[in-house]
């Protein structure tokens, strides 16, 4: 599968001729499903209904930017099947979800969506002619160039999450904290840090994919214990700020792009415990500018750990899905 198709193939047509709304509805779906790799419309719907749990704001948002992102690759003339799959879509949802959580639901954050989901589908289409004869995929990196840029340019001052402030030893955690954390790891994804919003998210990875969401609670806990034991904050652990990038680690490299076995299991949990300090590491940096690490930790991780695989003799750790 070339690399730039991040999830499932779709088989079919991929636009029919008479464009019915439901086919197009449910290429929106999968844009939304793609931000964490999978491209069932059913799980789509699910995500969706866990962004509209944080507040209309981000579900109309969140929408509007996928819809931007597919229009936009719709009238640059993208890759059709590509489209299909939600591969215009998910950069879009989640530079929706960015900008109207930094600036406030109005007509000009509205604007600047459509503005920045557009060059969205534009970077994704630069990023996979780079990447792709390299056997790596284009996972997340448009929406952290756009969004990282915008929020650079529009930062009215540092951003300020608690990532310095380190507790000696151990970070110690009660069993409904760790609960929450292990939830919210996985609603973080989409910028949601219930736990209730975070259920929902693994509900919808349950219906495409029992690896796909056994992987992401794997990651989730990896996560947590990395970041307990670095002694990260416990009010950021407890709200995902650190393992939402482990989570889509463990389900690219455990789910996605590798063979599963054994041996691609335990390589996922190291890339999930290392996007932990890399995530609290990028966090400091993105401060200095008035940003935040988004997905970058996952998206450099991701590629780091795809191309150690042709050095790595073990079975499953390979370029086999993933090209």
């Amino acid at each position: 599968m070339p690399a730039a198709e991040q999830a499932v193939r779709i088989r079919g047509r991929v636009f029919p001729r008479d464009g019915t709304v439901l086919r197009a509805g449910a290429a929106q779906l999968r844009g939304i499903g793609q931000v964490v790799l999978v491209g069932s419309p059913w799980a789509g719907l699910l995500f969706a209904l866990a962004l509209f749990t944080g507040g209309w704001r981000l579900g109309v948002f969140g929408l509007l930017g996928t819809v931007a992102s597919t229009g936009a690759g719709v009238l640059l003339g993208a890759d059709r099947r590509g489209m299909a799959q939600g591969l215009q879509g998910y950069c879009g949802c989640l530079t929706g979800l960015a900008l109207v959580l930094r600036l406030g639901a109005s007509w000009r954050t509205a604007v600047l969506v459509v503005l920045a989901a557009a060059v969205c589908a534009v970077l994704s289409g630069a990023v996979g002619r780079l990447f792709t004869p390299l056997g790596l995929p284009v996972l997340t990196a448009p929406y952290c160039l756009v969004v990282s840029a915008l929020t650079v340019a529009l930062s009215k001052g540092p951003v300020t999450v608690g990532a310095t402030a380190r507790v000696p030893g151990f970070t110690e955690l009660g069993v409904a904290d760790a609960g929450r954390a292990l939830c919210a790891n996985i609603g973080q994804i989409f910028f949601l840090d219930t736990w209730y919003a975070g259920l929902i998210v693994l509900a919808g990875l349950l219906v495409a994919s029992r690896t796909a969401a056994l992987a992401a609670v794997a990651g989730s806990a990896v996560a947590l214990v990395t970041a307990c034991a670095a002694g990260l904050p416990a009010a950021s652990i407890t709200d995902g700020l650190y393992g939402y990038n482990a989570v889509l680690c463990a389900v690219a490299l455990g789910a996605v792009f590798l063979t599963p076995t054994v041996w691609t299991a335990g390589y996922a949990a190291l890339a999930a415990v290392a996007t932990v300090p890399f995530a609290a590491a990028w966090e400091v940096f993105a401060q200095s500018f008035g940003t935040t690490p988004f997905t970058w930790p996952f998206t450099v991780t991701t590629w780091l750990f795809l191309a150690a695989g042709p050095v790595l003799d073990r079975p499953g750790i390979s370029f086999e899905k993933a090209t």
